[in-house]
C-alpha cells in the first residue's frame, strides 16, 4: 500500500468514526484480509490516552498490540509468542518516545496535544501513519510478515 493510500485509508476511517488505537489495527488485520468486531471494539479503550484520559497515546499502546497481533501468542496450542515479540514493542516503544516524545514534551496525548484537541487533526494523522509504518518495518525485519 503506498503512503497516499494508506492516507487515504486512514481518512475513510476516521470519518467513520474510529481513532488512533483502533485504525492501526484494522488496518493490520486488513493486511491479513481479516475482520473482527470484537478486536475493534477492544481497541477503542486505548483510543485519546486510554479512552480520552490523555495518558498513553493509544498509538504507542495500539502499536504494540499490532505487534502482537502478528506476533503475540494465540489460542492454539502451537501459536507460540515470536520469539522477536518483545524486542519489537521495545524497539517501537524507544522509537515513539524518541520521535513523538522528543518533539512533544511526552508521550501521553495532552503531552502530545498540548491540552488542545484541535491539535488532533493536525498531529494525530502522521503519528498513526508512522506508528503503522514502523510497526511494518519492524515486523518485516523479523519475518512476522509474508
Amino acid at each position: 500500500m503506498s503512503e497516499q493510500d494508506l492516507f487515504m485509508r486512514m481518512l475513510d476511517l476516521t470519518s467513520q468514526g474510529y481513532a488512533c488505537s483502533q485504525i492501526l489495527l484494522m488496518l493490520g488485520m486488513e493486511l491479513n484480509g481479516e475482520e473482527n468486531s470484537a478486536v475493534v471494539r477492544t481497541m477503542a479503550g486505548l483510543n485519546e490516552g486510554m479512552y480520552g484520559s490523555g495518558r498513553l497515546c493509544g498509538c504507542l499502546t495500539g502499536g504494540s498490540c499490532l505487534l502482537g497481533y502478528f506476533s503475540g501468542k494465540g489460542l492454539e496450542e502451537d501459536e507460540l509468542e515470536h520469539p522477536a515479540f518483545r524486542k519489537m514493542v521495545a524497539e517501537f516503544s524507544a522509537w515513539f518516545e524518541e520521535t513523538w516524545g522528543g518533539q512533544y514534551g511526552g508521550i501521553n496525548c495532552d503531552d502530545i496535544l498540548e491540552d488542545n484537541r484541535a491539535n488532533q487533526m493536525t498531529r494525530c494523522p502522521e503519528i498513526v501513519q508512522s506508528s503503522f509504518e514502523k510497526c511494518l518495518e519492524l515486523l518485516e525485519k523479523n519475518g512476522c510478515l509474508a
